[in-house]
């Protein structure tokens, strides 16, 4: 017995660790931190939480010492940051009090809501609250009422309901709107001593029909020899953020705008992103410029780096640009046309330097004036599109190339580089089988060369049913890019450095690099403090906000599909799992999910992962990702944005038995990839 107290003694002996991380918690109420670099998480009991929900940064204490045998269990301390403050739900007046019910499982306790800070709400009403306060043991936090929905349309209940579930505010502080208020329309004088003036140089903007924000600008004029100046000017938004004020925190806090099928939650507020920094035509405008001497090969002789003052002459949208390049007559029609060559050169170029070629449909919905769909578009990148994308980039990569070699007393300034990891090889292998399926050919044996053979592939399945599958899974097989101090380079660009330095009104990293940049050319940079962890936080919620994209787009899909239940479509698998397959319409584009169970009486089947198939265990039966299905649509969801298809008509290559699965193994899933995912043999087993 003396020993079990001594070790009692020693677990209790002082030694304990503070430290923070991200708090995951599972639909069981358990609870798990993930640290940075730490290889085991730290388990977390329900009554040790505390006030923290899930996706917070805590802070988290362990006692004793670790066993490698286990993980080790904590203690959460307090909340560092909040991944969510406001919430949509019913309001529930009382007598003395009131509270606001979430809607989101994620939020277990209901906002106890004082009745002065109901603001208007009444019972039943439909709510956005924010936490005001959440201290000590409470088990409800203090909120205040910040919006008011019963009067709204649906998809604006639905909208903003995406938007506060991801943690994003609805709207600005009121400091921070003050901030915003107090720049003066009119351009400094003395400012524009500081700067190169290039209001005399031809500029125009290229973007969306639609677009608001107007972030960058390009321009041109020719030089002698067969040489031209190309500018790429974007606007200057760290001369009116400063760092450490209200706007500077608020902007950093969301680090990112929010694009939805029919609005745009900003990072700025509309007074610097769609005013102040907007580079709108006819007016002089503060930009951070990238200017290039090139030739239309896209060879670059020089480059120049700082503060500009410019003037945009025009506002073009793609659209006018891609009809002046396919052959019409339009203004500044020869520079265009000079500017898309080199931009097709540059292209080139990064190709033959390790870039792949992955190319991008947009979905986009027709929306009436209560913002329903009425119609879907698929929009495809043309050159108009190319030619500011592969500015933006040459832009982008020089900077990154500038800092990379800048050093302070002996080292590398530290810096927010945008990077994007070699593929996992494991990955590449189960690609290159799925591809063979389709006839194409492979070869991941070389690293230097997977470039190359995805591009091989991308080519020659251009045009085909099976490209847009085949790029889908391509892309999901690559890693994803992040923001970090650490340059390990850009695979999927095939840059060795590279940065955002392109879209400071949309992406906070951007304005971290104008910041970073500006002290480079000072010769005083200095390190920011925290700033991986400001890099991840960015990425973070740059994850955030496609989660919110993505559910958005496909509330809008279930709203679309809502008018066609029982008509029946051509569809192409899209995606497959253990417990059924996903298809999209091959005329809306459109997703929808055929459950297991109602594959029950064509045969059981197993989940073949490499094989991105369910497999039927007696007939051989196939359904795989790219394989054209005949659905009926059977019904839709708008609460929980689901779309149920049935199949009507089998895949043409699984109407006859494929291959059989071994049903006589006790365990066929066992270090095959397979997961069993039969309806009937469960039924049997029970």
């Amino acid at each position: 017995m003396p020993g079990k107290k001594k070790a009692k003694d020693k677990s209790n002996s002082g030694n304990t660790q503070i430290l923070i991380g991200k708090l995951e918690v599972t639909r069981g109420g358990m609870g798990f931190v993930v640290i940075e670099g730490r290889e085991k998480d730290i388990i977390i009991k329900r009554e040790n939480i505390g006030n923290a929900l899930n996706g917070d940064v805590v802070q988290v204490e362990i006692r004793g010492y670790e066993d490698n045998n286990k993980r080790i269990e904590g203690y959460i301390k307090s909340v560092v940051r909040r991944k969510q403050s406001e919430f949509s739900g019913r309001v529930e007046v009382h007598q003395h009090f009131s509270f606001l019910v979430p809607d989101s499982d994620k939020m277990p306790v209901d906002i106890y809501i004082p009745l002065h800070l109901l603001n208007g709400a009444k019972n039943g009403d439909k709510a956005i609250a924010k936490i005001v306060e959440w201290t000590g043991k409470a088990k409800n936090p203090v909120g205040e009422i910040v919006s008011i929905l019963t009067n709204e349309s649906m998809n604006e209940i639905a909208m903003q309901g995406i938007l506060t579930e991801n943690g994003f505010p609805l709207s600005f502080p009121d400091d921070v709107m003050e901030d915003a208020a107090r720049y003066p329309d009119v351009i400094d004088s003395k400012e524009i001593k500081k700067r190169r003036d290039m209001r005399e140089v031809l500029t125009v903007t290229i973007d969306p029909a639609d677009a608001r924000d107007f972030d960058d600008a390009i321009s041109f004029q020719s030089l002698k020899g067969g040489w031209y100046e190309v500018g790429v000017h974007i606007a200057d938004v760290g001369h009116f953020i400063e760092a450490g004020s209200a706007l500077d925190e608020e902007a950093y806090r969301r680090a990112t705008s929010v694009y939805l099928p029919d609005r745009v939650l900003p990072m700025l507020p509309e007074r610097l992103s769609n005013e102040l920094c907007s580079l709108r035509p006819n007016e002089d405008k503060y930009t951070f410029s990238a200017i290039f001497k090139i030739n239309k090969a896209g060879k670059v002789k020089e480059s120049w780096i700082g503060k500009t003052l410019i003037h945009s002459d025009r506002r073009y949208s793609y659209e006018e640009v891609q009809v002046i390049i396919e052959g019409a007559k339009g203004d500044n029609s020869k520079e265009l046309l000079v500017l898309n060559e080199m931009a097709q050169n540059l292209r080139a170029e990064r190709f033959k330097h390790g870039a792949i070629n992955f190319s991008s449909q947009e979905v986009r919905f027709k929306l009436d004036e209560k913002g329903v769909p009425i119609g879907i578009t698929i929009k495809e990148s043309k050159e108009a599109h190319k030619l500011i994308e592969e500015f933006m980039l040459l832009a982008n990569k020089t900077v990154a190339e500038y800092v990379a070699t800048f050093e302070v007393k002996g080292e590398k300034v530290p810096f927010p580089y945008r990077v994007h990891d070699d593929p996992d090889p494991d990955k590449l292998k189960m690609f290159a089988l799925f591809a063979g399926r389709f006839g194409v050919k492979l070869d991941f044996s070389d690293p230097e060369g997977v470039a190359k053979s995805f591009n091989e592939m991308l080519d020659s399945v251009r045009g085909k049913p099976e490209q847009h599958v085949l790029e889908q899974l391509g892309i999901r097989t690559m890693s994803k890019a992040v923001y970090t101090t650490h340059n390990t380079g850009h695979y999927g660009l095939g840059f060795e450095d590279y940065c955002h330095f392109t879209s400071p009104i949309r992406r906070y990293p951007d304005v971290l690099v104008h910041r970073i940049l500006q002290e480079c050319l000072e010769g005083k940079a200095k390190p920011i403090k925290d700033l991986e962890a400001k890099c991840r936080h960015c990425s973070d919620q740059e994850r955030r906000a496609m989660d919110c994209e993505r559910a958005a787009n496909k509330y809008k899909q279930v709203e679309f599909m809502q008018n066609f239940v029982g008509d029946d479509f051509e569809a192409v698998i899209s995606g497959v799992a253990a417990f059924g397959f996903w298809a999209e319409t091959v005329e809306h584009k459109c997703e929808g999910m055929i459950s297991i169970t109602s594959l029950a009486d064509y045969d059981d089947f197993a989940f073949v992962e490499q094989e991105y198939a369910l497999v039927g265990y007696s007939t051989g039966l196939r359904f795989g990702m790219g394989d054209k299905v005949k659905v009926r649509v059977v019904s839709t969801n708008l609460d929980k944005r689901q779309i149920d298809f049935a199949i009507l008509e089998l895949p043409e290559q699984t109407r006859k038995p494929s291959r059989k699965i071994n049903t006589n193994k006790p365990n066929p899933n066992k270090g095959s990839g397979r997961n069993y995912a039969g309806s009937k043999k469960k039924k049997k087993g029970k």
